[in-house]
């Protein structure tokens, strides 16, 4: 069974438009344990929202993993880990952080209870609530 994620990233850094250029995108640069651990559990399939922070502070598309398993590039100590995604679609109308904190059905979701963690997991029925929100 898939399962459902969320990436977080500075649109200033790596945006959206920069995973729909490059067509495969590695998720690297994670320095979080939880969010490490939710990289080493992601199976290639699964899908994850791209979440633009700190400008925007939306859902702006849907990716889906392809490679996992893979050490961070970015990282010389081997510790953290890194996958690389591949976009699908673009929402057709973003959902912000304000609608997520505002719909009762999310109230218990890691971007609402762990704010700050890059990488989250969603359940189905969260996922499927945020793609209702999106207009899918």
């Amino acid at each position: 069974m898939p399962r459902y994620w969320l990436l977080k990233s500075e649109p200033f850094k790596y945006g959206w438009d920069d995973l729909i250029a490059e067509g495969e995108g590695t998720w690297d640069g994670v320095r979080n344990y939880r969010a490490r651990n939710n990289l080493a559990a992601m199976k290639v399939g699964d899908q994850a929202f791209f979440y633009h922070s700190r400008e925007g502070l939306e859902i702006v598309g849907i990716c889906q993993v392809s490679l996992t398993g893979i050490a961070d590039p970015t990282d010389s100590t081997g510790k953290w880990a890194a996958v690389k995604v591949k976009p699908l679609i673009r929402l057709p109308r973003p959902v912000t952080l304000a609608q997520i904190k505002a719909e009762p059905r999310l109230s218990q979701c890691e971007l609402i209870r762990l704010g700050r963690l890059s990488v989250a997991e969603l359940r189905p029925e969260e996922w499927a609530t945020i793609c209702e929100m999106a207009g899918l």
